[in-house]
C-alpha cells in the first residue's frame, strides 16, 4: 500500500514537473543559450501553426455533420428500428442550489424532446446538505411535470459519507444506484437502458434521445461505448463577458475537433452511456473532480481498452458562468477552468492502472496516455511560450548576440508565422457567428458585432489568463499534493435573469 501511495505521487507529479522545467528552462535558456531558444520557438510557433491547420478541417467536417444531422429525424429512423420500443433512457440531473429557472428550462427541453416520455425516468438529484433549498424546488417539479414522464423522482446524496468528496461525481454515484433500484422495481432489463449524466442547466435538442436510440440499435456492441453530443454554452451567452464567450466557443471549437477523431477520445460534460456499463464498473467514483472523462476511463479500464465514444452531432446547450458582476464572472471563469484543467487528475489513474492491465492493448495504452499528457502540457504552455515567453530571448540576451543575423530576424518571421496563425482566429469567428442562439431584441447590432466578430481580438489574453494559468495553477497543486481542489459549483442563471435559448 505504501509503494503504491509513492508510485501515485510520482504521477502525480510528473504534468506540474514537466511545465515548471519548460518555464524554467525557457528564463535560462534565454539568457545563458538565446540562439537555442529562438530556434526552439520558430520550431515550436512552426509546429503551433501546423496544429492549427490541421485541427481546422475536423471542426468544419463536425460543423457540416452538426448542420446535416440538425435537419434528420432521428426518431422517424429509430422507429423502423427492431427493439426500439425496448429502450428507456434514465435522465441523472444533480443540482445544489441552482434556481428554479435553470431546472425549469432543462425539464421544458426534456419535455419538448421528441421521445416517448412512457419510457424516460427523470431524476433530480439534491444534496441533504443543501435540503432547504432543493426540497420546495423539487415540489414545484413534481406538481408541474410528474405525471409527464414514466418516473419523475428524486434523490437526496447524504453528506459525509466516508469515502467521499462534495461534487456531482459522489452525488450522480448515488442517484446511479437509487434509479438502478428503481429499474429493477419497474422489471426494465438494465441492458435495455441509456443513462443521461447532464447539468443541470443543460437544455437538449429535441432529437437528442432519439438520436442517441438509433446509434445504440445500429454501432457495433453499443454497451462498449459512451455518446458525446456537441456542447454548446448558448443559454445565457448574449449576456455573457466576451472574456467568457471567447472561452465558451473555445471548449466547444475543441470538442468539434475530437468528434471528427473520436479515437482516443473521453466524454466531457453532459453526455450518455449504457446502464450496463455503470454497473459493470460500479458507477462513478465518489472522490474525484472530474466524473465526466473519469467514467470513460473507468470503462476504458475495465473492458481492457474495448471501449469508446460514439459521436452524436447534436448540440445540447448550457450556461456560460453568470455572477452578477463582470469581475466576479471572470474569476467563476477562472474557477471553472480550473476545475475542467483539474482533469489532470486523471493521469495517475491512468498510468497505473494501464501498468496492471496485461489484457489492454499497448497501443491503446500508448495513444491514450500520450493524448492526455500532450494535451494538458499544451493547454499550459502554448499559450505562454507564444505570447510571453517567445519573446524572453530578446529581452534578457546579452549585448553580444543581438547582433547575430539570426537574432535580427527571428521577430519578423515570428511575427508572419503568427499572422498565417489567425487563420484560426477567423475560422472561430466563422463559425461562431453560426452557432450563436437568436439575438435577443435587447441586444443592439452593435453588440452583435462585437459578440461575432471584435470579441476575438481578445483571445491572446483569454488564452493566457482563462488557459495556461489555471491548467499551471491545477497541476502545480497536484504536484505538490497540496490545496486540492474539490468540486467548484459554476454559478447559473438566477430566476430575474433572460431564460435559456432554443435549441
Amino acid at each position: 500500500m505504501k509503494m503504491e501511495r509513492l508510485e501515485k505521487r510520482i504521477y502525480e507529479i510528473i504534468p506540474g514537473a514537466l511545465v515548471w522545467s519548460t518555464l524554467f528552462f525557457s528564463l535560462v535558456l534565454s539568457y545563458y543559450r538565446p540562439l537555442w531558444m529562438v530556434y526552439f520557438i520558430i520550431i515550436y510557433d512552426l509546429y503551433w501553426l501546423f496544429r492549427v491547420v490541421y485541427y481546422i478541417p475536423f471542426v468544419f467536417i463536425t460543423w457540416w455533420i452538426y448542420r446535416r444531422d440538425m435537419k434528420r429525424d432521428w426518431l422517424a429512423m429509430a422507429r423502423a428500428l427492431p427493439r426500439f420500443e425496448n429502450v428507456y433512457h434514465v435522465v441523472l440531473l444533480p443540482t445544489v442550489k441552482e434556481d428554479l429557472i435553470v431546472l425549469q428550462d432543462c425539464f421544458e427541453s426534456l419535455l419538448n424532446s421528441a421521445y416517448p416520455k412512457d419510457r424516460m425516468i427523470v431524476v433530480l438529484g439534491g444534496e441533504e446538505r443543501a435540503r432547504e433549498s432543493f426540497e420546495p424546488k423539487f415540489e414545484v417539479i413534481r406538481q408541474k411535470y410528474g405525471d409527464k414522464f414514466r418516473v419523475l423522482m428524486s434523490t437526496l446524496h447524504p453528506k459525509d459519507l466516508p469515502g467521499e468528496i462534495v461534487g456531482k461525481g459522489s452525488n450522480v454515484a448515488w442517484m446511479g444506484r437509487k434509479v438502478l433500484e428503481k429499474v429493477r422495481e419497474l422489471d426494465i432489463p438494465i441492458d435495455d437502458v441509456i443513462v443521461s449524466s447532464f447539468d443541470v442547466d443543460t437544455v437538449t435538442h429535441p432529437q437528442y434521445f432519439a438520436c442517441v436510440t438509433y446509434k445504440f440499435l445500429t454501432v457495433e456492441n453499443p454497451h462498449r461505448s459512451s455518446y458525446q453530443p456537441v456542447v454548446l454554452y448558448n443559454n445565457n451567452l448574449w449576456e455573457s463577458p466576451a472574456p467568457v464567450r471567447v472561452s465558451a466557443f473555445g471548449t466547444t471549437f475543441w470538442l468539434m475537433t475530437e468528434l471528427s477523431r473520436p479515437e482516443g477520445m473521453m466524454t466531457f460534460s453532459s453526455h450518455s452511456m449504457t446502464l450496463r456499463m455503470l454497473v459493470d464498473v460500479g458507477f462513478w467514483q465518489r472522490d474525484i473532480v472530474s466524473e465526466d472523462s473519469r467514467i470513460f476511463l473507468q470503462g476504458l479500464v475495465h473492458y481492457h481498452g474495448d471501449y469508446r465514444v460514439t459521436p452524436i452531432y447534436l448540440p445540447v446547450s448550457m450556461d456560460t458562468v453568470m455572477s452578477g458582476s463582470y469581475g466576479k464572472a471572470l474569476w467563476s471563469l477562472y474557477k471553472q477552468q480550473r476545475r475542467w484543467a483539474w482533469g489532470v487528475e486523471n493521469f495517475p489513474f491512468m498510468t497505473m492502472a494501464f501498468a496492471r492491465d496485461k489484457q489492454m492493448p499497448l497501443m491503446v495504452k500508448i495513444s491514450f496516455l500520450w493524448k492526455q499528457m500532450e494535451g494538458m502540457y499544451t493547454w499550459a504552455t502554448v499559450p505562454l511560450l507564444i505570447f510571453l515567453l517567445g519573446r524572453l530571448p530578446f529581452w534578457l540576451a546579452p549585448e553580444v548576440f543581438r547582433s547575430y543575423a539570426v537574432f535580427q530576424n527571428t521577430p519578423f518571421t515570428l511575427e508572419w508565422l503568427m499572422r498565417f496563425a489567425m487563420i484560426g482566429v477567423f475560422a472561430s469567428a466563422i463559425l461562431s457567428a453560426n452557432l450563436l442562439p437568436p439575438r435577443p431584441s435587447h441586444i443592439s447590432r452593435w453588440q452583435t458585432v462585437v459578440v461575432t466578430l471584435l470579441q476575438w481580438l481578445l483571445l491572446p489574453i483569454t488564452f493566457v489568463i482563462f488557459g495556461a494559468i489555471p491548467a499551471i495553477d491545477s497541476q502545480t497543486r497536484l504536484m505538490l499534493g497540496r490545496g486540492r481542489l474539490g468540486f467548484h459549483v459554476s454559478p447559473k442563471r438566477s430566476d430575474a435573469m433572460a431564460p435559456a435559448a432554443k435549441i
